[in-house]
């Protein structure tokens, strides 16, 4: 089997390290007080849907070793329709869509239910996880940051 490697723009890393080094401290600021699975998977939804293959290899990998089951990895792409997520991971994937597909905005029934099974404090850090892993979606598709890739 033949694959075909896309190549790499830019090392983001090594060409703004200042840029990237502040969306790291972003990264890891908004990662406080979240449960490990649920993180990874609202990433792997936002690299879905963003269509990031390195993040959603990076953290297909980092939801496995926070213990997170393949079916569930499997299933991500098609959450709605499946019956593995509870109601507080069905609230933040929706609330993951609505942010990640910002043209249809974050309807309020959206909102109720994602504030109904967080509290304020860890609303907040999901609100700021999901737009740095919007931001990281969008530092590695545009420079095309490969899985494996350094």
């Amino acid at each position: 089997m033949t694959t075909f490697q896309v190549p790499q723009r830019m090392d983001f890393s090594q060409v703004a390290p200042k840029v990237f080094k502040a969306v790291l401290a972003l990264d890891a600021a908004a990662r406080e007080g979240l449960d490990p699975v649920l993180l990874e998977l609202v990433q792997i939804r936002t690299a879905q849907i963003n269509r990031c293959a390195y993040c959603i290899d990076y953290h297909t990998s980092d939801a496995r070793k926070a213990g997170e089951r393949e079916e569930r990895i499997y299933q991500l792409s098609a959450w709605e329709e499946s019956g593995l997520y509870t109601v507080k991971e069905r609230a933040a994937l929706a609330l993951t869509e609505a942010m990640t597909r910002l043209p249809e905005g974050v309807s309020d029934e959206v909102w109720e239910e994602a504030a109904e099974e967080f509290g304020e404090k860890e609303l907040a850090q999901l609100i700021a996880l999901i737009f740095t892993a919007n931001a990281w979606n969008r530092m590695n598709v545009t420079t095309r940051k490969t899985p494996g890739a350094l």
